[in-house]
């Protein structure tokens, strides 16, 4: 009967095993690489650690074998697998296809497929798709953005971000915005639920039944959420909503209100209204800055939680669940915790003008 060769674990290489076979960031292949080694480090043959893992006996005798050679690396990385090695014809057409997906566009198109790509250069759609993927392109995909032109970016910035680090005491801070134009759609058939071996289905069109616009704070401190719906979002909705605030927060307390640049903030019977309240502070985003609101992210909750999926069959209705959610929301909230630091983001912000002034001269 041959015998495995046998594998000697001190506690720290155990330790390292261990960790490797129970980590959740862990590739599936080598946490199982990593349990052969250690029921190997435990006097167990190469047919009992087969059996015990639901494996071929080759490939436990392979793993010890690498270990035992190499050690922890042998079992993180495949070795190099057989095969004709790279030309340099083959870089050659690697430098093109680079070159062309970053630099040109196809005839007629806004950017390069596979097929496309293989044609112009004379090589198979499996070689463009190597490439790509080594080179980290993804032609299909394109992302927006948009660069703050503010002349007063960086005090506006620093100003928000300090309210949400260290907001002020015996005061609130709550972020507002207008979520406008949600509408009542109604899918013209029944929405299909979720099944074994198929997901949730729905139609494709829908039937308009009107739009409503969700006013609504979000308290920095503890993540509630004052909200209403109204018809409009015009200047006199607005007011309506901070006299709702104004009654709805301690009359003791100093409000700081976090809003963007819409015209209805700034509008003179705001201000006057503004003028009347001096416990009400109002800090503007910078323009084209929507993301630094905290808001918004309540917003991308609601909408892709209770909004996207659901079927409704009059503005009633969608009223209804946004104010359900609000108020099951406000039964345990949790507040957003804002991690950027001010100077990552202006860096951020530098090289992206930078960018975007070198593409203006170009």
């Amino acid at each position: 009967m041959r015998v495995a060769p046998v594998i000697t674990l001190t506690d720290l290489q155990r330790s390292e095993l261990e960790s490797l076979a129970a980590g959740r960031r862990t590739e599936v292949r080598v946490s199982e690489r990593a349990r052969i080694i250690l029921l190997a480090g435990s006097g167990k043959q190469n047919t009992q650690i087969a059996d015990l893992l639901g494996i071929d006996r080759v490939t436990v005798a392979t793993w010890r074998r690498r270990y035992l050679q190499w050690g922890v690396v042998g079992i993180l990385k495949d070795a190099p697998r057989a095969g004709r090695r790279r030309t340099a014809g083959a870089a050659a057409k690697a430098e093109e296809i680079v070159r062309k997906t970053t630099q040109e566009k196809p005839a007629g198109a806004t950017h390069w497929s596979c097929r496309a790509m293989a044609k112009v250069v004379g090589v198979s759609e499996a070689t463009v798709r190597r490439v790509w993927h080594e080179h980290g392109l993804k032609p299909h995909l394109v992302k927006t953005f948009k660069v703050s032109n503010d002349p007063q970016f960086v005090e506006k910035l620093e100003d928000i971000i300090g309210l949400y680090v260290n907001p002020p005491e015996h005061a609130l801070v709550l972020c507002c915005d207008e979520k406008s134009q949600i509408q009542a759609l109604d899918r013209t058939q029944q929405v299909l639920p979720l099944k074994k071996g198929r997901c949730g289905t729905m139609t494709h069109d829908y039937t308009r039944h009107g739009t409503t616009t969700l006013f609504a704070a979000l308290n920095v401190l503890d993540g509630t959420v004052h909200g209403t719906c109204m018809q409009k979002h015009r200047h006199q909705e607005w007011i309506k909503f901070l006299a709702l605030l104004d009654q709805e927060t301690p009359a003791d307390r100093k409000v700081h209100l976090i809003v963007d640049n819409y015209a209805t903030h700034k509008h003179p019977k705001v201000k006057r209204w503004m003028a009347k309240h001096p416990r009400f502070q109002v800090h503007f985003t910078p323009t084209s800055a929507s993301w630094l609101n905290m808001v918004e992210r309540f917003f991308r909750d609601l909408t892709t939680k209770r909004l996207r999926r659901d079927s409704f069959p009059s503005v009633e209705v969608l009223i209804k669940a946004i104010q359900d959610y609000i108020t099951n929301h406000n039964r345990s909230p949790k507040p957003f915790i804002w991690t950027a630091k001010a100077s990552d983001i202006l860096e951020k912000v530098k090289r992206a003008r930078a960018t975007l002034d070198k593409l203006v001269t170009e």
